[in-house]
């Protein structure tokens, strides 16, 4: 099963939107799929269940077995600051080093209201993953001016639509 992981907190997010047709195109591809949202982390969770605190908060540990148990990853990753969201980061700094992502796959998905569409956030996070030894599919499509291509709930942009479905396919075979 495929772990689809929205890169923020933010509610309503569009990473969540983005994330729901993402498991759509899994699901017409056959494969199973599972969303898991970095809002349903407990809000105190970088203080109660981090490094010293590891393994004694119930609900981040929850989370962390339903991310450590997959084996192929899809993180939707907004652009925030030039980067990836810091929770994001201390998401992933809360999961067992070094196995829960090592010898792992996953492929990356960049959102942004500017013109670059997450490549810098992308880049940095690949940078991570390479670092926890995951490896990182490199066809990682950038969704620029997210807001403009989007109706209501629904990404309409088709060449956004048709690389998606690219990269979904390209990570089902990796």
């Amino acid at each position: 099963m495929i772990k689809i992981i929205v890169g923020t907190n933010r509610k309503p997010s569009i990473s969540e939107m983005i994330a729901l047709q993402y498991r759509e195109i899994l699901t017409d591809l056959g494969q199973p799929s599972e969303i898991v949202s970095l809002s349903d982390l407990p809000d105190d969770f970088v203080f109660s269940a981090l490094y010293e605190n590891n393994g004694k908060n119930p609900a981040f540990n929850k989370v962390h077995e339903q991310v450590k148990e997959g084996s192929k990853y899809v993180f939707i990753v907004p652009e925030y600051n030039h980067s990836f969201p810091g929770i994001l980061k201390a998401f992933i700094d809360g999961m067992t080093y070094p196995n829960s992502f090592r010898h792992k796959k996953c492929a990356l998905v960049g959102i942004s209201s500017g013109v670059g569409g997450g490549s810098i956030a992308m880049s940095h996070l690949t940078d991570v993953f390479h670092y926890l030894g995951m490896h990182v599919l490199a066809f990682k499509p950038r969704l620029a001016k997210i807001e403009e291509n989007m109706s209501g709930n629904l990404l309409t942009n088709r060449l956004y639509l048709d690389l998606l479905r690219e990269q979904a396919d390209l990570l089902i075979a990796f």
